[in-house]
């Protein structure tokens, strides 16, 4: 028992076995009670005299905590309140959170964590997770061995190369893994003491960084190459052999390397890429609840990508992979597709198109009458007008990249356009949706990366639904961990999908959310795990459980709750 504790349970009741007591216990935020410690757990424990008189329940010391937070006036200020409770007393902030699920989850996770992220050196506080460094590549394993929780279900890891919209922010990146898995616990129910947050730090080339004295991370230009595939590889053989089944989650790398590392592991562990896999399956749920909308048939769609990129291309294949299945050759399928990348649209032979890109490269020759910009290439704004897509999907994190002219372009060509501009945090969306229905008269179909409010447009309140991946990655989780899942297959990812764009509002109401809201994340994530399991044990990667699917998936679904202790001698 390394870490001081351990999760077991006893007639069916869970328990916490452990021999800290006193100022020790009160130290581990994953145990700290604070004033709801009972008297009997004061004396058994030695904390008498050290806590107030009076024993709180959970329901107090939420409504307190809900005070405090709404003392602070800035989301960066309620970032980092509520790290400090979730420091101090996890379950407390759990709850908190839980109770406030739409008010919080912007502060903790996107696009606040993104403010955090850039303050990490200059805000810290106390460390979080595991921090393993380039130059401590051969004691990976050892390194494990020093975790918090003692069992371990899931892993988020990133080397911090592309956080949100903002680029390499080295160490700073450990708080995305963090803010992963509160929603892990948030909105698919699994137990955050079985969580472990990992920053591998492979240097950064961000000179800001390099040169800041409170940098905290190793202050060495970014490894690449053998060097950087040599200790991917050391981390991923360490993971496995200290944890045998974990599903390990990608997070943030660069557009390259997250590709790679994900096709490189994929075969042998369960792995997953939000970037690549999450952002793609709630933005096909969304397009699918947006084609059903409007009565477009799905494989009649025109589709341009701003940003070809790990989320663009990733977008693009999973989209791609679904027309497939609804009757197109590949073939057919990728000529749905207009990609633009940094250069403009992806045209085959030209210089900078990259290995994963390619299949979405257009023939130079359907492009003869084309107009080019200054730069050689083909501009949005050229590209909408000769495609006249049904979709537009943004993944630029270029602010403003979908001006008036390219949005009326578009709209003439199409009855009811569906435009996704999903880049975050919110300062890089491609457009505002307030503009976008007014380009459009109001027809627009709108799904955001990052939250906006409500619009109104002629007298009527338009909700702005977001594409979050909240409302997937914890779902597909809870259903890999639930079952056991030995890898995930894109049939799993397919379910996921199609469940999400199954109880999106729309389908009761026409004018409703072409996604379900934030607030509904826990009750969607939790049908998400169900349909996910039945795949993976129609697929053959997971056995089906004695007890059933859905029995399973609730016997090991989280709730914050504080539970009973138990000492025991160390």
């Amino acid at each position: 028992m390394q870490a001081g504790f351990k999760l077991t349970s006893k007639e069916g009741e869970s328990i916490v076995e452990t021999h800290l007591t006193g100022k020790a216990l009160l130290n581990i935020p994953q145990l700290n009670k604070g004033s709801a410690f009972t008297e009997e757990e004061r004396k058994i424990f030695r904390l008498s005299g050290k806590l107030p008189h009076r024993v709180e329940t959970l329901e107090e010391q939420v409504k307190r905590a809900h005070l405090q937070f709404t003392r602070y006036e800035t989301s960066i200020e309620k970032n980092i309140y509520l790290n400090d409770l979730y420091d101090m007393n996890q379950i407390l902030f759990y709850k908190l959170v839980l109770e406030n699920l739409e008010e919080m989850i912007p502060i903790i996770y996107t696009p606040t964590v993104g403010d955090a992220v850039i303050n990490y050196s200059e805000e810290f506080r106390r460390p979080h997770g595991l921090y393993l460094t380039y130059e401590d590549r051969f004691k990976i394993r050892e390194m494990l061995k020093n975790r918090t929780n003692p069992d371990v279900d899931i892993i988020v890891t990133t080397d911090a190369e592309s956080i949100l919209g903002i680029g390499d922010q080295g160490v700073g990146g450990i708080f995305i893994p963090i803010a992963k898995l509160m929603v892990y616990s948030l909105c698919g129910g699994l137990n955050p003491a079985r969580h472990l947050p990992i920053y591998l730090d492979v240097g950064t080339d961000n000179q800001k960084l390099l040169e800041d004295p409170f940098y905290l991370g190793w202050r060495h230009p970014r490894i690449s190459g053998p060097k950087y595939d040599e200790f991917i590889g050391l981390f991923v053989d360490a993971v496995r052999a200290e944890f045998p089944g974990v599903f390990l989650h990608w997070e943030d790398f660069g557009r390259e390397n997250a590709r790679k590392n994900l096709d490189r592991y994929r075969e042998t562990l369960c792995t997953f890429n939000d970037d690549m896999q999450g952002t793609a399956a709630v933005t096909l749920a969304a397009l699918l609840s947006a084609t059903q909308v409007i009565n477009l048939k799905f494989t009649d769609q025109r589709i341009v990508v701003l940003g070809a990129g790990t989320a663009g291309v990733g977008i693009a294949d999973h989209i791609k992979s679904s027309l497939m299945q609804h009757g197109l050759s590949e073939k057919e399928a990728l000529a749905c597709f207009w990609l633009i990348d940094r250069e403009g649209l992806l045209v085959q032979g030209a210089p900078g198109v990259l290995n994963f890109q390619a299949p979405y490269a257009r023939s130079p020759q359907e492009l003869e009458h084309w107009d080019k910009n200054a730069k050689g290439g083909f501009d949005l704004a050229e590209v909408v007008r000769r495609v006249g897509p049904t979709t537009l999907i943004g993944c630029s994190t270029c602010h403003g990249a979908f001006k008036e002219d390219i949005i009326k372009t578009m709209a003439r060509k199409t009855l009811r356009p569906i435009i996704f501009p999903l880049s975050n945090p919110t300062p890089l969306a491609e457009a505002d949706p307030n503009d976008l229905l007014l380009w459009t008269e109001g027809k627009a179909l709108i799904a955001t990366g990052s939250p906006f409010p409500d619009v109104s447009y002629r007298g009527k309140k338009i909700h702005i639904p977001q594409c979050n991946n909240a409302l997937i990655f914890p779902g597909l989780g809870a259903g890999i961990v639930g079952i056991k899942a030995r890898k995930l297959t894109e049939n799993m990812l397919f379910a996921a999908c199609q469940t999400l764009a199954k109880y999106a509002p729309v389908h009761q109401d026409p004018k409703a959310s072409i996604l379900p809201a934030i607030k509904d994340a826990l009750e969607i994530n939790f049908k998400i795990a169900e349909a996910v399991a039945e795949q993976a044990i129609q697929d053959g990667v997971a056995d089906r459980p004695k007890e059933g699917v859905k029995a399973t998936l609730e016997k090991n679904r989280w709730t914050p709750k504080y539970v009973p202790f138990v000492l025991i001698d160390s």
